[in-house]
C-alpha cells in the first residue's frame, strides 16, 4: 500500500514541479516547484517504506497551510484548491504510516488522521456558509398607501395599458414601457411567501431539438396571459387556470433561427378610439408614480380584450376546446392586438381575442423588416426582444448574427405604424437624411450597430431609448465609419415622430470587447434634493450603472473619463480613456494571479499559467494575436439582458450580475481558413458558444473566445467564486444596501457532473428579477434551476422551488379574482447549459389564504 501511495504522490509532485517551473518562467509563484519537489522526495521515500516519507509529506502540508494563509488570508474559496487535495492525501499518509519501517504507532498515526478528518469535514461544512456578503444601510419602509404623487394626466384621457397598466396586470415585457419590473401587489409578503405552491403548469409543446432558449416573460392583460415559444408560436392562456385558449404559428423555419436567439416576449396594443389624441409633450410632467386610480381609461378595452373566445381552427391558428371559454368580445377585429417580432425577421400582428392575423396590418398580418437590407441569409436577422410601441409607432431593432463578417446586414432601427404596418421611418446612422425606405438601388448600410435587446418608451416625450450594440464584427474596429464609432455601444434617444436621434450617450469608445448594451434601460422619476427628475437608468456589461436625464441625456451623476490600457493589434484605434460612472458599479477589482481557481492544485496551476501567459492590464485590455488577452468583466459580465428592477416606493434598485472573465485570442486569417472557420451562410454550423471560432470574414483576424474562461478537461472556471451576485442599491445615492452571491452549486460541478449540493457559490446567471410592493424580489436566472423569493430588506432567501428546466427568463407577477400569481417560463438556455424545457409555471398562495386576504 505504501508503494502505491508513494507512487501517486511522486507523480503528483512531478506534475506540480514541472508546471511550477513553467509558471516561474512566466514570473509566477515558486510554491508549486517547492511543493512538487517535496512531494517527489516524499513519494520516493514512501515507495521504499521509509518513515521520513511521511514526515516530508507533512512538512509539505504544513508549508502549504502557511503559503495558503499568506496568499489567501480569510478568503475561504481561495483555500479550496490550495489545501483540499493536499490535506486529503495527508489523511491517507497518516493511515499508512504505522506500516512504514520504524513508523509511528497506530494510535498516534490514526489520531493524527482523525484530526485531519475533523479539519477536512469542518472545512467542507464551511462551504455552505455564504461568503462575500456585504451589508450596507437599512432598506427604507414603503410609504403608506396614497402618499405618493399621482401621475400627470394626458390630453386625451386614453392611455395604452403598457404605459399605465392596471395594478393587477403585467402589460409589457418590463412590466410597463418604463421597464421598472415592479408590481404594486401586496398579497404575497415576507410573512407568507413560504406558503407559495404551484398553482398551475402549462407546456407549450415547442421543444426544438437544438437548444434554443425561450427566455420569455409573458404578458397579462385582463384575464389572459400571452406568451411565445422558440419557434415564435404565440399562445394565449387563461390567467386563472393556465389553460390554452388559442395559438398562432407563424411557421418560423429551423434554419432561420440563430443559435443565440430567443423569443423574449410580445407586445400588446389597443387601437385608440376615434377622436383620441397623443399624450401631451410636457417634459416636466411626472410619469412614473402610481396613479390614484389604478384602472386607467384603457383598462376597460384591455379587460374586454382579455375575454377570449374560441378561435376557429386554421393552418396557423388553433383554439383549445373549453366549455368554460367566455363569449366573444363585442369589439372590432384587432381592436386589441398582439405584436410579435420573429426570429426570421418579421413583425406579426394578431387579434388579442381570437389569435387570428390582423389582415390590415402589412401583408395579411405581417411585415418583413429585412426589406431594404439587401442580402439577408437565413439566421442573420432575428428579432429577439418584443418591440416598443410609442404614439402608435412600433419601434424595433434586431439581432445580427455575431462574429460572421464585416458586411453583415444593417443594424437599422425601424418604426412601423401599429395599425397598418406601414413603414413610418428607418434610422440608418450613416444616412441621417433618409426619412423612409432607402432610395431605389440602395440598401440600409451594412455592418452598422444593431439593437438586439429591448428598448424602453416614454409616451409623453415621444421618445424611445435604444440600447445599441456594436458594429460587425465585434473584435476588429478598423474600417468602421465615424458614425459607427459615434453611435456604437450607446444609448440613443430617438423621436418616434421623426425617427431622428435626440441625444445619445456612449458607454464604450470604439468597442472591441463585445460590450454592447444588453440591458433594457429603465425610466424613473429620479429622487434628488430638489425634487424628482425624469431619468433613464442604464446598466452595462462592464457593471457600470449610469443615471441620465431622459430629456437631455446629461448624466445626473458625474461620468469620469479614466485612462485605460492601449496597444493591441490596432493601437491607433484604441481610446486613451473610457467612461466610468460615479453613481454605482457592479464591477469588482482587477484580477490577480491569486484569483485563479480550481478544485485541485493542478487545475489552479493551469489557470495561473494561462493568466501569466496572457496579456492583462485591467479592464479594457485590448485583444491580441500573439497571445491571449483577458477580458474582465466578460461580454456576459455585469448586467445583461435581464436588466434591473426598481422599487419606487422604497427607493431601491435591484441588480443581479455576472462576475466572469473571457480568455480571448485573435486568429490570423490564414490560420482561421485552415481551421475551416467560415460564416454561417457559407455552410458553417453556429452551434458553438458565442465567439468560439467566429470567422470575422472581411477582416485580418478571426477570434476565439473562451467564454467564462474554462479549463478544457474539468470545465471549471479559472476565476475563483463567486461567478454571480445580486445587489440592492439605494436609488437616490447609488450606495450598496446589501450584496450577496446568487445561485448554488446544486446543478454544477467538475466534468459537468452536478454536485446536488446547495453550496452558495454564486453561479453565472441570465435573466432579471421582479420586485413587489409586498417587499419581495422574485428571480430565477441562476444555473441551479431554482426560482427564489428574496427579502428586499435583508437579501435573505425566504422561499425557493426547483424548476424542471433552466429558468433563464424574467418572471412576472399579476393578480386575478383577488389571487396573486408568480409566473416563470422554464425553457433552458444554450449558453448557460441549463436543461431545455417548454414550461410556463404559476405559483400562488393556497386558495384559502388568498381568499382570506382578498376579502375586505
Amino acid at each position: 500500500m505504501s508503494f502505491i501511495v508513494g507512487l501517486l504522490i511522486f507523480l503528483m509532485g512531478l506534475a506540480l514541479g514541472a508546471g511550477g517551473i513553467w509558471l516561474v518562467s512566466l514570473g509566477g509563484s515558486w510554491y508549486y516547484v517547492i511543493a512538487g519537489l517535496g512531494m517527489m522526495i516524499s513519494g520516493v521515500l514512501l515507495m521504499r517504506r521509509h518513515r521520513a516519507g511521511a514526515w516530508v509529506y507533512w512538512l509539505v502540508l504544513l508549508g502549504t497551510v502557511g503559503w495558503s494563509a499568506w496568499e489567501s488570508g480569510l478568503d475561504y474559496w481561495r483555500w479550496v484548491p490550495r489545501l483540499g487535495l493536499i490535506l486529503a492525501l495527508g489523511i491517507v499518509v497518516a493511515l499508512i504510516a504505522p506500516w512504514l519501517r520504524n513508523g509511528p504507532s497506530v494510535r498516534k498515526s490514526w489520531s493524527l488522521a482523525a484530526g485531519f478528518v475533523v479539519v477536512f469535514v469542518a472545512a467542507f461544512a464551511l462551504a455552505f456558509v455564504p461568503y462575500y456578503v456585504t451589508r450596507g444601510g437599512p432598506v427604507p419602509d414603503a410609504p403608506v398607501a396614497g402618499s405618493t404623487v399621482p401621475v400627470a394626466s394626458t390630453d386625451s384621457g386614453f392611455v395604452q395599458p403598457a404605459d399605465r397598466a392596471a395594478d393587477q396586470d403585467w402589460a409589457a415585457y418590463g412590466g410597463s414601457q418604463k421597464a421598472t419590473r415592479y408590481s404594486p401587489l401586496t398579497q404575497i409578503t415576507a410573512d407568507n411567501v413560504a406558503q407559495l405552491q404551484q398553482a398551475w403548469v402549462y407546456r407549450t409543446g415547442d421543444l426544438p431539438k437544438q437548444r434554443w432558449g425561450v427566455e420569455n416573460t409573458p404578458l397579462k392583460i385582463g384575464d389572459s396571459l400571452y406568451t411565445c415559444t422558440p419557434h415564435n408560436i404565440i399562445i394565449s392562456l387563461d390567467a386563472r387556470t393556465g389553460k390554452e385558449r388559442w395559438r398562432y404559428d407563424p411557421h418560423v423555419a429551423d434554419q432561420a433561427i440563430p443559435y443565440t436567439a430567443a423569443c423574449r416576449g410580445v407586445a400588446y396594443y389597443v387601437v385608440p378610439p376615434q377622436g383620441s389624441t397623443a399624450p401631451s409633450v410636457d417634459a416636466s410632467a411626472s410619469s412614473d408614480g402610481p396613479d390614484a386610480s389604478a384602472e386607467s381609461s384603457a383598462a376597460p378595452a384591455a379587460n374586454e380584450a382579455g375575454r377570449q373566445p374560441a378561435a376557429s381552427s386554421t393552418d396557423t391558428t388553433t383554439a383549445a376546446s373549453d366549455s368554460d371559454t367566455p363569449p366573444p368580445a363585442m369589439a372590432a377585429a384587432c381592436a386589441t392586438r398582439i405584436i410579435e417580432g420573429t426570429l426570421d425577421g418579421r413583425l406579426i400582428a394578431v387579434d388579442a381575442v381570437t389569435g387570428k392575423p390582423c389582415m390590415g396590418f402589412g401583408d395579411n398580418g405581417q411585415v418583413d423588416i429585412t426589406q431594404g437590407m439587401g442580402e439577408t441569409p437565413p439566421g442573420y436577422v432575428a428579432i429577439n426582444a418584443p418591440p416598443v410601441i410609442v404614439r402608435g409607432v412600433i419601434v424595433t431593432g434586431h439581432q445580427v448574427l455575431d462574429g460572421q463578417k464585416r458586411t453583415e446586414p444593417s443594424g437599422v432601427i425601424e418604426g412601423f405604424d401599429a395599425v397598418t404596418g406601414k413603414l413610418r421611418w428607418g434610422w440608418d446612422m450613416t444616412h441621417p437624411d433618409w426619412t423612409g425606405a432607402p432610395p431605389d438601388g440602395q440598401t440600409w448600410t451594412r455592418g452598422t450597430p444593431n439593437m438586439w435587446t429591448a428598448a424602453a418608451g416614454d409616451e409623453q416625450l415621444g421618445y424611445v431609448y435604444l440600447p445599441m450594440g456594436n458594429s460587425t464584427p465585434d473584435y476588429w474596429s478598423t474600417g468602421r465609419s465615424p458614425e459607427e464609432d459615434d453611435y456604437a455601444t450607446s444609448l440613443v434617444a430617438i423621436d418616434v415622430n421623426t425617427g431622428k436621434p435626440v441625444w445619445h450617450f456612449q458607454t464604450t469608445h470604439i468597442d472591441v470587447w463585445d460590450y454592447d448594451l444588453g440591458s433594457q434601460p429603465t425610466l424613473v422619476d429620479f429622487p434628488t434634493d430638489h425634487g424628482k427628475v425624469p431619468a433613464v437608468i442604464l446598466p452595462s456589461k462592464q457593471g457600470e450603472i449610469y443615471v441620465l436625464n431622459r430629456q437631455t441625456g446629461k448624466p445626473l451623476f458625474p461620468v469620469e473619463e479614466r485612462p485605460v490600457p492601449g496597444g493591441g493589434v490596432e493601437p491607433d484605434r484604441r481610446s486613451k480613456t473610457q467612461p466610468f460612472s460615479t453613481y454605482a458599479t457592479l464591477r469588482k477589482p482587477d484580477l490577480t494571479a491569486r484569483d485563479m481557481w480550481g478544485i485541485t492544485p493542478f487545475d489552479q496551476l493551469a489557470c495561473r499559467i494561462q493568466f501569466r501567459a496572457a496579456s492583462y492590464k485591467g479592464i479594457y485590455t485590448p485583444p491580441e494575436v500573439k497571445q491571449h488577452s483577458i477580458e474582465y468583466p466578460s461580454y456576459n459580465g455585469g448586467s445583461d439582458w435581464g436588466s434591473i428592477a426598481i422599487d419606487p416606493d422604497r427607493g431601491v434598485l435591484v441588480a443581479n450580475y455576472n462576475d466572469m472573465p473571457n480568455y480571448v485570442k485573435l486568429v490570423p486569417r490564414a490560420t482561421a481558413d485552415k481551421l475551416g472557420w467560415k460564416p454561417r451562410d457559407e455552410g458553417a454550423d453556429d452551434g458553438s458558444a458565442e465567439g468560439a471560432g467566429d470567422p470575422q470574414a472581411g477582416t485580418p483576424y478571426a477570434v476565439n473566445v473562451n467564454a467564462g474562461w474554462r479549463l478544457p478537461v474539468t470545465g471549471l472556471l479559472c476565476k475563483q467564486p463567486p461567478y454571480g451576485g445580486i445587489r440592492a442599491i439605494d436609488l437616490k445615492t447609488g450606495k450598496t444596501l446589501w450584496d450577496r452571491p446568487f445561485g448554488t452549486g446544486r446543478e454544477n460541478g467538475p466534468f459537468g457532473i452536478a454536485s446536488h449540493l446547495p453550496i452558495p457559490i454564486g453561479t453565472p446567471n441570465n435573466g432579471g428579477s421582479v420586485v413587489t410592493a409586498g417587499g419581495l424580489i422574485f428571480i430565477s436566472a441562476a444555473t441551479d434551476d431554482m426560482i427564489r423569493a428574496i427579502d428586499i430588506k435583508s437579501g435573505k432567501t425566504l422561499w425557493q422551488a426547483p424548476l424542471p428546466a433552466g429558468g433563464q427568463a424574467n418572471p412576472m407577477v399579476y393578480s386575478i379574482d383577488g389571487r396573486e400569481y408568480l409566473v416563470i417560463v422554464a425553457g433552458g438556455h444554450h449558453f448557460m447549459e441549463t436543461p431545455a424545457g417548454d414550461y410556463v409555471i404559476a405559483y400562488a398562495l393556497p386558495e384559502t389564504v388568498s381568499q382570506k386576504m382578498a376579502t375586505p
